[in-house]
């Protein structure tokens, strides 16, 4: 009997000698989920696909009937597919890739919407009908997650935050033992370091990739609140993977390196809402580019830029202004999905 092979994860996204085929993202449909504030959270998708395309191929998936005014605001140099969506989180929707005996295979990880709680029959199906309209082998996975639920180094190690996996909304009657073996085996990883996370404080139940992102082999960026902010349930879920990190070992065995990377002074910057996330650390690491968020506090803004700077030297940082999309609870690496591979023609 022949062993199937191992996955491994295809791309952790920032190494130098990786690239990307193409990017994935996702034009925001519905105005029951967006409101007033649709025509502005186009805007920002659009000022997002629009940077990255000057870099890589970018795929827009867009509904049939809302093609052209997609493809209006995005420019020639993004294609646009019919595709029905749901809403524009494109890295929780769209399949994570891993590697299998030499050829990139589509994780499914079954999105329901962040354990029901958001409209999702039709991004629910993206992963499917993304895979077969690429010709991507699909693996379904054999639990519920998102992309941004978790970060990889590309060397074996995953972090997570226990709240937005183990819950009976996605995995219902699974412990996190039997959810750390299914990722695993699913995923290709070694070693996973869990984190305590946030329950209850916002749709995702704290996505990972808000809160700390590798830039290198155990170097990863920690979101941290801006000096002098009260404490609250974000800022010690930080405290809480500092310490866990601080402590923790990689898959090979290295300790982390923890660069902080603090947050804008909320009193100085553009957007405003209860769902707001001010972090710096959602950003999207492309072929030659970082696409970082611009909050408008121009002290933290460049503070940020420096940091990603030193730590991706060799490429470009970028700053997009995306308010609306903060506002409603996300980021640039959450409005986006890459595809690694040689770059597209």
């Amino acid at each position: 009997m022949t062993e199937s092979p191992r996955p491994t994860p295809a791309s952790a996204g920032w190494e130098p000698s990786g690239s990307h085929t193409r990017t994935f993202m996702a034009w925001p449909a519905l105005d029951a989920i967006w409101e007033e504030d649709l025509r502005s959270v186009r805007e920002d998708i659009a000022r997002i696909a629009r940077a990255v395309g000057e870099y890589e191929a970018v795929v827009m998936m867009a509904r049939p009937e809302q093609v052209d005014a997609a493809r209006r605001a995005v420019g020639s140099q993004v294609e646009v597919i019919p595709l029905t969506v749901d809403d524009l989180w494109a890295r929780d929707t769209v399949p994570v890739f891993v590697e299998e005996g030499g050829k990139v295979t589509g994780v499914d990880l079954n999105f329901n919407g962040w354990g029901d709680k958001q409209e999702h029959k039709n991004d629910g199906a993206v992963g499917r009908t993304l895979l077969q309209k690429y010709g991507i082998p699909r693996n379904q996975a054999p639990l519920v997650a998102e992309g941004g639920s978790f970060e990889t180094d590309g060397e074996g190690t995953l972090l997570i935050a226990e709240s937005s996996i183990v819950n009976d909304s996605r995995n219902r009657g699974k412990n996190r033992d039997v959810i750390e073996a299914e990722l695993k085996q699913t995923l290709g990883v070694e070693k996973v370091v869990w984190l305590a996370g946030v329950r209850g404080e916002d749709i995702t139940d704290a996505h990972v990739d808000s809160l700390v992102r590798f830039t290198a082999p155990r170097v990863v960026l920690l979101d941290r609140a801006h000096p002098g902010t009260p404490p609250d349930s974000w800022s010690r879920s930080a405290d809480q993977a500092k310490s866990v990190l601080s402590k923790a070992t990689d898959a090979r065995g290295r300790r982390f390196e923890i660069i902080d990377l603090p947050q804008p002074d909320l009193d100085r910057i553009t957007g405003r809402g209860d769902d707001f996330v001010a972090t710096y650390a959602n950003i999207y690491v492309a072929n030659g580019a970082v696409f970082m968020p611009l909050f408008g506090d121009r002290q933290a803004d460049d503070r940020a830029r420096g940091i990603l700077r030193e730590h991706f030297p060799e490429r470009e940082v970028v700053p997009v202004a995306i308010d609306t999309i903060a506002s409603g609870g996300g980021g640039i690496h959450c409005s986006t999905h890459d595809q690694p591979g040689q770059p597209a023609a």
